[in-house]
């Protein structure tokens, strides 16, 4: 039996070394799935290559030390290292782990991630050649950042996590766990919201450990073949908005990633899909898509508002260029807006030819994206503040644009890429464009006489009108989601306004005094039930009876009451059944319905209409309990 065994292996790092070779084990492959495809199907994220050598210096005895019997003895534990290389091992690791260089390092490794968190949230690994340097590199780098370090595993910014035991040098001991208090470091490192942003390595984690907030892996431990890729693959998970991972070389592995890569296919060699130099391959995209968003708003002087001074220079700033853009929805001039339902950078595109607003916001993103890659880069601080300003835009007309979104449909904005914060940001404070807008809070109590009577003043009707019809539109499908009668109502009014002022029927002026007689009638809505004594589910089929112009005749208000509180007690009876779905519950519920229309009188001639809209009703009811 075992002789006609086929024998079947799963790798995702494939080896091709004189002794050794996955093919010549278990033949040419059947399927290959490789990193590229990963990639185009969403499942994980490419990695970029960035030199840092020039930084660090290593000095040439021990790049030259390094070769391939060098890298295979870093592989497992000191322990394992042989007697034969110990010696050698012990040479490089001194110079590699020098005083001097090891305080070069912390600087470096400091400097680089407090520029890189700070376009991109989530977590890094630092991976040195020796317990003794990781211990090192750690008190270095606690040296420069006190604040980072805790006593406590459950604190901190920066942690070491090496094996070891009692016999160990006394300033190992710190680092030193147990199994369980490894789990529960590992379970920190791997939560996106925990303050633990810094892990410093030598073997441990480079395999078998899975952090999807994890971005940047600082590398100064030789590493080559399977174990280079292993290692280099904890960055390329992804992880919400997480544009890609990288590799941060300060030991020299480019040669050895070169030669890794030969064993994976032609795509993933020709697409760079891991250790592509960051520096060649985004920052002149950087330069051409800041060129390309200025260019966008060459129709603002958005740069003399900011050169003006005071700390309020920079919301107004914002605030034109959020007007300009929200104008731009088509070709009409002045302060005309199309009120339709455009995309954004957050839509699915419907339109062959972009508003520049869109395309802003297209471009915008990307600007932001590939900044978050290079932040430390001469270029990249350059336009640090362009890049602040162009974001707090973005960030502006996406919170407008996510007024009218429901819960489960909307994106979520910038959860891993946190808005680039510059010192004009710093001194003005959050923008709320909602503020700005006249809207001190985004809630319709404060769209009235007196909103009106502003906006005729108001040099941003643009942002103004797109805010308020947002939040309007918003606050009419909340209603609809608990009562169709009204919903339909506010919506038609809402629609018919805009429609008219889309025509030029009417003027920004005369669509606004509508917006407000709209939101005085959705207040009233609310005070109904207060005056009538319903509950709101009571009040929608309250309404949804009202339809009816004959029953609103023959019957007494009282007795209406008294049919919409048994029809919610129906409804509420049979929530714990998906009645929606099941034809017999469905058409149980229509005969009692019935049976209490006509029981209380309700015109028979009118009964069938009645029904399928309370019916309705009922399952809207149904749907949002």
């Amino acid at each position: 039996m075992r002789a006609q065994a086929s024998f079947i292996g799963f790798t995702g790092t494939p080896i091709d070394e004189k002794d050794r070779s996955t093919a010549e084990i278990f033949g040419e492959y059947i399927d290959v799935y490789d990193m590229t495809q990963a990639i185009e199907d969403g499942v994980t994220v490419k990695v970029f290559y960035e030199p840092r050598l020039a930084r660090v210096e290593l000095p040439t005895e021990a790049r030259e030390a390094i070769d391939d019997e060098f890298d295979d003895a870093t592989v497992g534990s000191e322990e394992e290292i042989s007697e034969r290389l110990k010696t050698k091992w012990a040479r490089v690791e001194a110079i590699v782990g020098s005083e001097k260089r090891i305080g070069e390092l912390a600087s470096d490794i400091v400097a680089h991630w407090e520029a890189r968190r700070d376009v991109l949230a989530g977590k890094a690994m630092i991976v040195t050649m020796s317990r003794r340097i990781a211990v090192d590199l750690y008190d270095a780098i606690v040296a420069l950042r006190p604040d980072w370090h805790s006593d406590d595993d459950a604190e901190g910014v920066l942690k070491v996590v090496i094996t070891g035991n009692a016999t160990d040098p006394a300033s190992y001991q710190p680092h030193i766990r147990n199994t369980q208090e490894r789990r529960a470091m590992k379970a920190r490192a791997s939560d996106a919201a925990d303050p633990l942003e810094l892990v410093i390595v030598r073997d441990m984690w480079l395999t078998g450990f899975d952090s999807p907030p994890m971005h940047t892996m600082y590398v100064d431990k030789p590493m080559r073949s399977a174990g280079l890729m292993q290692a280099i693959t904890r960055v390329n998970r992804t992880f919400k908005d997480k544009p890609s991972g990288l590799i941060v070389d300060y030991i020299g592995i480019a040669e050895n990633l070169k030669d890794a890569l030969a064993t994976y296919t032609d795509r993933d060699k020709q697409d760079r899909a891991i250790g592509e130099d960051v520096r060649s391959a985004a920052i002149p995209e950087l330069m051409v898509e800041h060129a390309v968003v200025s260019d966008l708003l060459h129709e603002v002087d958005w740069v003399s508002i900011l050169g003006s001074g005071g700390t309020k220079a920079f919301v107004y700033a914002v605030t034109e260029v959020v007007d300009y853009l929200l104008g731009t929805e088509d070709d009409r001039d002045g302060d005309d807006l199309l009120w339709q339902e455009l995309p954004g950078e957050f839509d699915h595109a419907r339109s062959d030819e972009p508003s520049v607003k869109k395309r802003f916001m297209a471009h915008c993103g990307r600007l932001k994206r590939l900044f978050a890659l290079v932040p430390s880069s001469p270029e990249a601080s350059a336009i640090r503040d362009d890049v602040a300003f162009f974001d707090a835009v973005r960030q502006s007309i996406a919170k407008i644009e996510a007024a009218d979104r429901t819960a489960d449909g909307e994106s979520e904005l910038d959860t891993a890429v946190r808005q680039i914060l510059s010192q004009h940001v710093a001194g003005s404070g959050v923008i709320d464009i909602f503020a700005e807008a006249g809207l001190e809070k985004p809630d319709i109590s404060v769209i009235d006489d007196e909103f009106k009577r502003k906006f005729e003043e108001s040099d941003q009707k643009n942002l103004q009108l797109e805010a308020v019809r947002r939040l309007i539109a918003n606050e009419v499908k909340i209603i609809g989601k608990r009562n169709v009668v009204a919903g339909r109502k506010f919506s038609e009014m809402l629609s018919e306004a805009l429609n008219r002022y889309q025509n030029r029927t009417i003027d920004a002026a005369q669509v606004i005094a509508e917006i407000v007689e709209l939101a005085k009638a959705i207040q009233e809505q609310r005070r109904r039930g207060e005056e009538t004594g319903l509950t709101d589910d009571e009040l929608a089929f309250y309404d949804a009876m009202l339809t009816n112009e004959s029953a609103r005749a023959a019957m007494e208000d009282a007795t209406l009451r008294a049919i919409a509180h048994e029809l919610t007690e129906i409804v509420r009876n049979d929530a714990k059944t998906d009645w929606q779905l099941k034809d017999q519950v469905r058409a149980r519920l229509r005969t009692r319905i019935k049976r209490l229309l006509l029981k209380h009188g309700y015109p028979p001639d009118q009964e069938p209409a009645a029904t399928e809209l309370i019916i309705k009703q009922a399952e809207v009811i149904a749907e949002h309990d």
